[in-house]
């Protein structure tokens, strides 16, 4: 412990300049790393809250100025120094990293051409990725009204300072993953925009996290970083780099007098190209008429052939007409009365024959020779002993009428009723 107090006594607040080596965050969220140069390797930690604050992400290989104070390490009797800040050494240095990082993604193919995707010609909505009070939104709001109103969705981020990198990147993400049908519109196309400013102040669009989210992004983006000079990661992921915000919102739509001009234009052409075309085509037809022959001249052999048929219809009229007289004349000839007279009497002979076999297969016929018929008193003729005492009242028919009855002897008189039988006539057969 007297070591220890001697050490940061002696050596309160110290400056080290040297190169990022062992670079490591714990699970605690606290990092550790060695500083080194060509002489002497000093030990270094930085806690959870001074690396969360960070403005770049260190890397091995990176020079940096570290101020903080001295202390011992008991458990590897070590010297190291707390970190309370950490600064790139120079430009140089801060121009080194990005250099590194950007051969890094490169080699990953993030900023390869053919994975670029093309921007949509009149995209409906429109995302923007800036902060909402800075003066980029209103020039991007600004330009797009003149040019061609369209809708924005405006994703609020910071773009510079501690988080503004996590920010960028979760508000690129989040227009992705936004649904077609979903509350709040789908973008067609991303703007990722902020103002002009040092390296430091752009260094949130050089860190690897936004590069990633906008290279994965499925929606074009345009990066507008900065002004026409500067150049950011960001600008070698997106789909299209704009030199400045202003810029973005002018590429990203049309402009609407020249597209209501081509309409117009368009339209002129298109009614040229029809009167044209219908004036071609009279010319064609009217061409067409000339090669054709006269009226006179087409119909001359038809209108003859028509006076031929003409002459020639009543001669065959009479021909046809000879024709049939002859024929009626001999059919006739053919019909004379006597064969008429024996048609009849052979068909009056057959009638008279099946009268005579209808007579005998009268039912009432046996009548006439002594029998009866028996029925039950609903005019069912009974054919059995059994059915008629099954019937129980009987009536049983003679040639001259009928008698009621029962199946045990009783009788009853009905009224007389006869069977009478007409010949048939010379003009039709009866049967009654």
């Amino acid at each position: 412990m007297r070591l220890k107090r001697t050490v940061e006594d002696a050596f309160g607040y110290v400056r080290v300049r040297g190169e990022i080596s062992g670079w490591k965050r714990a699970a605690s969220g606290h990092c550790y790393l060695c500083l080194k140069d060509d002489k002497a390797v000093l030990d270094g930690v930085l806690w959870k809250a001074t690396a969360a604050a960070l403005p770049f992400r260190p890397e091995d290989g990176v020079e940096v100025v570290a101020t903080g104070k001295l202390t011992t390490y008991p458990g590897r009797s070590r010297y190291q120094i707390v970190i309370e800040r950490l600064e790139l050494a120079g430009q140089g240095a801060l121009m080194a990293l990005l250099d590194k990082r950007r051969r890094t993604l490169a080699a990953e193919g993030l900023f390869d051409e053919g994975r670029k995707k093309k921007l949509p010609f009149h995209p409906r909505v429109i995302g923007v990725v800036t902060s909402p009070t800075g003066a980029v939104i209103r020039d991007i709001l600004h330009r797009l009204a003149d040019r061609c109103p369209t809708h924005v969705v405006v994703w609020p981020v910071k773009v510079q300072g501690e988080g503004a990198a996590a920010e960028v990147a979760a508000a690129v993400r989040g227009f992705d993953a936004l649904p077609a049908d979903g509350p709040v519109a789908r973008p067609e196309l991303v703007i990722v925009a902020r103002g002009g400013g040092s390296i430091e102040d752009l260094w949130a669009f050089n860190e690897e996290e936004v590069v990633r989210a906008v290279a994965a992004c499925a929606i074009p983006i345009i990066s507008a970083v900065g002004h026409e000079t500067d150049t950011s990661l960001c600008d070698f992921a997106a789909d299209v780099r704009a030199p400045t915000p202003t810029a973005a919102a002018e590429m990203a739509v049309p402009v609407r007098g020249d597209l209501l001009g081509n309409l117009r234009e368009l339209g002129f052409r298109i009614e040229r190209c029809a009167r044209r075309a219908v004036e071609r085509s009279a010319e064609q037809l009217e061409a067409s008429l000339r090669r054709w022959p006269a009226r006179d001249a087409l119909l001359a052999p038809q209108r003859q052939k028509l006076d031929e048929l003409g002459d020639r219809l009543p001669r065959a009229l009479r021909a046809e007409l000879g024709h049939a007289r002859a024929a009626l004349a001999q059919t006739a000839g053919a019909l004379r009365p006597g064969l008429l007279d024996g048609a009849y009497r052979r068909a009056r002979e057959r009638l008279d024959g099946l009268w005579r076999v209808a007579q005998l297969a009268h039912p009432n016929k046996p009548l006439e020779r002594g029998y009866a018929r028996v029925e039950d008193r609903n005019g069912k003729t009974l054919m059995s002993a059994a059915a008629a005492r099954a019937a129980g009242r009987l009536k049983l028919i003679f040639a001259d009428g009928g008698v009621n009855a029962t199946a045990d002897g009783g009788s009853g008189v009905e009224r007389p009723r006869r069977a009478a039988y007409l010949k048939p006539t010379a003009e039709q057969p009866k049967l009654l």
